[in-house]
């Protein structure tokens, strides 16, 4: 499934909270990523016709819960990005940030805390 990043951003709030309201979605995102209550709306609309969100009715108003896994997503988008970027492969990936200087010492002393882990369960 395919989601912009403006609905990346719906759906992040939605997967912390579990569930909201349009006008909760809205308070809570509209100010600080300068949308209108019907641009809020809209994204609400599109994910749940691609199937990202389930919609009851509570009252006069709607409840948004995420039908679309948080963890599903990531490894969707994560793996679509390093197949398209660095052929499929991870190592090249992180040759790139290190050699631009993106990686801190806690990014690599939890790539050395990952990669024991990993050597260790073979």
């Amino acid at each position: 499934m395919r989601i912009s990043e403006a609905e990346s951003r719906v759906m992040r709030y939605l997967w912390d909270c579990g569930s909201a309201t349009a006008s909760e979605v809205v308070d809570a995102l509209a100010e600080a990523n300068d949308w209108t209550e019907a641009t809020v709306k809209t994204l609400l609309n599109r994910l749940k016709n691609k199937g990202a969100l389930a919609v009851r009715a509570d009252g006069r108003r709607y409840v948004y819960t995420p039908k679309l896994v948080r963890e599903d997503w990531l490894l969707d988008e994560s793996t679509d990005l390093v197949d398209r970027l660095f052929d499929g492969r991870l190592a090249p990936l992180v040759s790139h940030f290190s050699s631009h200087g993106r990686l801190s010492d806690s990014d690599l002393a939890e790539l050395r805390a990952l990669i024991e882990r990993l050597d260790d369960g073979r």
